[in-house]
């Protein structure tokens, strides 16, 4: 059958039922959930998966859930939506706990049921020379450490991002490559944008440990823990000047246990902090520097920090073939323009589809549909058909690109790919730059 055809089967499949699409999506902004505890967001996606005739397998990821075509040729390519929600407080519609989808990821999972509609219920898989595998995953956003903590602990996961755990666990052996599409106002007529190059974190757990003391009575007697995190976010400020401009260098920190009465000086302070780069190795610059300055505070003091670093995500770099696909299906299929696109996006936030990318050709496009800044108050969805169903139709359509004439694109596309890390050496890495780091200022 000419490629041609497929494609329009496959379109006629998502628009005969884009309602059950936007259905989904909008079913699943009304139950946000932090990562790795999104059960009614998986109950939901199996029984969207299951309505269209398919049994999906569960638990991936601690939570999440994948429907796969069979095996077929050598080539499988994953498509990722992804579960977990924020929480942003000053949302019209976050939940009493501050939850809530402003970061898109509701119709990142309603593109992922739409492809899955148009290359399942066409027909077309049968014509194509691959397998493709449908995934719901859980946590993107790095956040909610202490439950995840948790979890570690109780070897329930060994990763705080849900791609990252997912991996480890094999899911992705088999995967040859990735597509996945997110949401963003991107406005000037654009339609999209085609490739993003983003940063990779290291988070910081910390904990200052000095003594506790009346605060009034005897204060020399203790050992401020409070002052100890205080002089520590100087050192980090006086540290930026440090940072190379290319390498994009952000370092983000909260104190999150302060202290538990005024009149007693402080004895346990506890921080969180992520210190991002562009690169790997500025990654681990970076967060060298910011240890010393943690450490310089605790000296200054007279007292102890302990230090738990895990690697958080690695840097993004998009695949320029695959994204040109998608690309190319928007300008015959949608009638964009050859310049209604945001080529390329170079950007300090982070997700983990950058350590995916350090592996394999990965595709994560920045689509239209919604309006308001990520992760904002005023991040809204604006056009369901923008937002759920030309993403749906654009993947499916790149699909059937990579697969047709016995997945010749794919195979190409993966020939130019040269991965910086294996499966192997990644965990190795994880490994080797994921410890705890004591201290002790008193004994100098």
């Amino acid at each position: 059958m000419e490629k041609e055809e497929l494609k329009q089967r496959c379109l006629d499949a998502i628009d005969e039922n884009r309602d059950l699409i936007i259905q989904l999506g909008d079913d699943v902004y009304k139950t946000p959930e932090l990562g790795y505890k999104e059960f009614k967001t998986t109950e939901r996606m199996i029984k969207a998966f299951q309505e269209i005739g398919e049994e999906p397998e569960t638990e991936i990821a601690y939570t999440g859930c994948k429907v796969s075509t069979p095996k077929k040729g050598n080539t499988r390519i994953a498509v990722i939506g992804e579960l977990d929600c924020i929480q942003c407080k000053e949302h019209p519609d976050s939940t009493p706990e501050g939850n809530v989808h402003a970061c898109g990821h509701h119709a990142q999972l309603a593109d992922l049921y739409g492809c899955a509609i148009g290359l399942l219920r066409s027909g077309v898989m049968k014509e194509l020379g691959g397998a493709v595998d449908f995934i719901a995953i859980p946590a993107e956003e790095c956040v909610d450490y202490d439950y995840r903590d948790s979890l570690i602990r109780e070897n329930k996961i060994s990763f705080y991002g849900g791609k990252q755990e997912y991996l480890k666990r094999g899911g992705f052996d088999d995967v040859d490559m990735a597509l996945q599409c997110h949401m963003m106002e991107i406005g000037n007529g654009r339609h999209c944008t085609i490739d993003t190059d983003c940063n990779g974190f290291v988070t910081k757990t910390v904990t200052f440990i000095g003594e506790a003391a009346h605060a009034g009575f005897a204060p020399h007697e203790g050992i401020n823990a409070l002052n100890m995190a205080e002089l520590a976010l100087n050192n980090i400020h006086a540290l930026r000047e440090t940072f190379q401009e290319k390498e994009k260098v952000r370092v983000s920190a909260i104190i999150t246990e302060g202290g538990d009465l005024v009149n007693v000086v402080p004895a346990v302070v506890k921080m969180q902090i992520m210190v991002r780069a562009f690169t790997i190795d500025g990654m681990l610059d970076a967060s060298k520097k910011v240890n010393r300055a943690l450490k310089a505070g605790a000296l200054a003091i007279g007292g102890k920090v302990e230090i738990d670093d895990k690697i958080g995500y690695l840097p993004m770099n998009t695949n320029r073939e695959l994204s040109t696909l998608y690309k190319e299906n928007m300008i015959e299929y949608t009638g964009a323009e050859k310049d209604s696109f945001v080529e390329l996006y170079e950007t300090a936030g982070s997700t983990d589809l950058g350590d995916l990318s350090q592996i394999m050709p990965c595709m994560h496009i920045w689509t239209e549909g919604i309006t308001g800044g990520l992760h904002s108050k005023d991040y809204r969805l604006a056009d369901p058909e923008l937002a759920y169903i030309v993403p749906a139709k654009m993947m499916a359509l790149t699909i059937i690109d990579l697969l047709y004439d016995n997945a010749k694109k794919a195979k190409q596309i993966l020939d130019n790919f040269k991965p910086t890390l294996t499966k192997e050496s990644y965990l190795e890495l994880k490994k080797e730059h994921s410890k705890l780091v004591v201290f002790d200022g008193s004994e100098l």
